[in-house]
This record gives C-alpha cells, structure tokens and sequence, in this order.
C-alpha cells in the first residue's frame, strides 16, 4: 500500500536531505532545475549527461552549464575572501566623527553643496519669474522652507491645505511663527534644482535631467555613512506618483500601481537604503535593454565584497552569479514562480508515495541548485 506523507513529514525530509551527500545512480531522471535564467538565457531543463564509467552529469537546456551532484572539495583553514566582511556594519566612523544633533545628522546627507545649489537655482527661477519684484533669499530662508515640508510630513498633512496649517485657530503656531503663508507659496512656485533655461538640452540624452544633479550628489552620500551587513537586497520600488511624467510606470502588482520605479540596495536586517538608481526606461527609438537585471545588480552593489546579495528571478542569472563570485560576493535568489514549480512537484511526489530531491553542484565555485 502507498504511504502518503504529511506536510510536516515532506517538509523534514527535505531539510535532512540538503545536508547529507546527494549522490544519485545513473538512471534517475531529473525533470527541472530551479534555477531560472534572465531574459537572455533559455529556461534550464536538466539532462543527464553520464557514461557507464564516468561521473553522473546533468547538463542544462541551453547546453551551457553542466552540473553535478558531487559537491566540490571542501579546503580547511581559513575563510575564502567571498566570506569575509571588509567593514564593521553599522555607521561608519566617518558619520559617527561628525554627528553631534539632529540637525548634524540631516546635514551628512543634505549636504551644504546640496542646499547651495537649491538656493541658487531657486533665486534664478525667482528673478525669471517674478523680474524685479524678486529679493533673493537666503540659506536661512530656504532651510526653513525645507524644514516646514518635512515638519508637514511628520504632522501627515500632505491632503491638508496649507491655508489650514496657518490658520490663526485651527492651525499650527510654528508654521505661522517660521514665514507668512504668502512667502511659502511663492517659494512653493519658484523652488527648482537646475536651469529650467538649458533643461530642454539635458534632457535630449537624460530623462531624469531636472533633478540629477542633486540626485547624484545625494545618492554617493548614502554609502559613507553606513555599512552593510551579511545580507544585502537588491530589488526594485514603486515610488507612487500620478503626475506627468516620461518615465513613469503601471506596475498592477503593487499596491501604488502607477508611480517612479527606484532600483535599491538595501541592507536586510535594518533597512538602511545603502544604494539607488532610477529607472527611467529605455532612451527613445532604442531597443529595450539586455541583460538589464545582471547590469543593475552589478551597478548596485559596487563596492560590496564578502555578502550575500538576495534578489529575485527578474535580476538572477548564472553569468549574475558568476560575476558576483568574481567580485567576492554570493548571489541568493527567490522565484515566487519556481516556489510554485517545486510545490506542485512535492504535492505530485506525496500523491505517488516518494519523493525525489538532488543537491547539484556547478564547478568549483559553489553555485548550487535544488532539483525536486
């Protein structure tokens, strides 16, 4: 009589048998792989690739990658460089030597440059604008302008009208006390982070031209001020936004649906957002990109040696994974899809009364995959 599994049986047979030797006789199949490729790559589809005499083989779909269920050799003594952390995580000794408030803290990463360019693209707008009606204004003025919109967003007023935010009554007393509400919206209207006179010409080669400058100088701030640990994500984030915008994107699947994708490298256990890029689609009249996942990974985690980067099956290939030893870092991944191939597999294997899993092993760099 067949015996039928339960799932805690199914689910403690699979833990003990990733740790043992996977070794498996030559005439079991293997039907899938869950490694899954990028877009350049076909879908692996194993196939046993022995002689008689030889070792037991498994060679992938697109006959590039030959795998085995032999592990390498294990080397004793001491750690391989991919497993060793250049720095300590947490901040670094760079933004612990200079944080001494709250305000010394913002100012590490709204840096003085930052500010200096907002206040003069700010006064060119202002003199374009209002002509000889404009007095240009101070460091002063902007950072408090700057400090009401954060203070806004703290008190969740962003649905508020800012006449409510200044009334007398009903209002808030540290907004009337900072500037005249005819003051906020006129820096309201003029506030600009570049020429709005040669945009035109930038934005011909650079869609995201209105903002890059700060963008760039504020995003090279964000490694030194911390260090990541063990585990690092890489994935991408839907900045909801229904404005106009040349880039903006539909992603049904989350919850904002329309909105600026953000690629991001963060670190897994604190959250700290070590590393962004915006994605702004492809320039016009040229082929949609190659390879785009492995090129974002490897761009968002330059500087990275001895982690574990954890990404999903939009980022992951086995050239990824290569390259990413090469520069001492392992590669982790999640398909949501191939989660669902191996539980259909395992459902089908409790049904006939087995279950099937082998450890394979590709070269001597580790790269491992699970077959059920």
């Amino acid at each position: 009589m067949t015996r039928r599994y339960s799932a805690e049986e199914t689910l403690e047979y699979l833990l003990r048998s990733s740790d043992e030797d996977n070794d498996a006789p030559d005439d079991e199949a293997v039907d899938d792989t869950s490694e899954e490729e990028d877009c350049t790559e076909a879908e692996p589809d194993l196939e046993s690739d022995s002689d008689e005499e030889g070792p037991v083989t498994y060679r992938s779909k697109n006959s590039k990658i030959l795998w085995s269920p032999s592990p390498p050799p294990q080397t004793q003594g001491r750690a391989r460089a991919e497993e060793v952390l250049r720095n300590t995580p947490g901040p670094t000794r760079y933004a612990c030597a200079r944080v001494e408030d709250i305000r010394s803290a913002f100012e590490l990463f709204f840096t003085n440059s930052i500010q200096n360019i907002l206040l003069e693209m700010t006064n060119l707008e202002g003199r374009r604008v209002y002509e000889n009606e404009w007095n240009d204004i101070m460091l002063e003025e902007m950072q408090a302008f700057v400090g009401l919109l954060i203070l806004a967003g703290v008190c969740k007023s962003n649905n508020e009208a800012t006449r409510s935010l200044w009334d007398s009554e009903m209002g808030r007393a540290i907004f009337r006390a900072t500037m005249p509400l005819k003051t906020f919206h006129k820096l309201s209207r003029v506030v600009r982070f570049d020429d709005k006179t040669t945009r035109h010409v930038r934005r011909e080669s650079d869609k995201l031209a209105p903002i890059r400058n700060i963008w760039e100088k504020w995003v090279e701030r964000l490694p030194l001020m911390y260090n990541p640990g063990l585990n690092v994500t890489v994935d991408e984030c839907l900045v909801a936004f229904r404005g106009r915008c040349s880039f903006k994107q539909y992603i049904p699947s989350k919850p904002a649906k329309y909105g600026i994708k953000i690629w991001a490298a963060c670190d897994a256990k604190t959250n700290y957002c070590w590393n962004m890029q915006v994605y702004t689609g492809k320039p016009a009249g040229a082929q949609p990109e190659r390879n785009l996942g492995k090129r974002v990974v490897m761009e968002m985690t330059h500087g990275l040696q001895g982690h574990i980067v954890t990404c999903d099956s939009l980022f992951t290939s086995h050239a990824l994974g290569t390259e990413l030893l090469q520069k001492k870092i392992k590669n982790a991944w999640n398909s949501a899809q191939e989660q669902a191939r191996a539980s259909k597999r395992l459902d089908n294997c409790k049904r006939q009364g087995s279950i099937f899993l082998k450890v394979c092993f590709h070269g001597d760099t580790h790269h491992r995959v699970i077959l059920c």
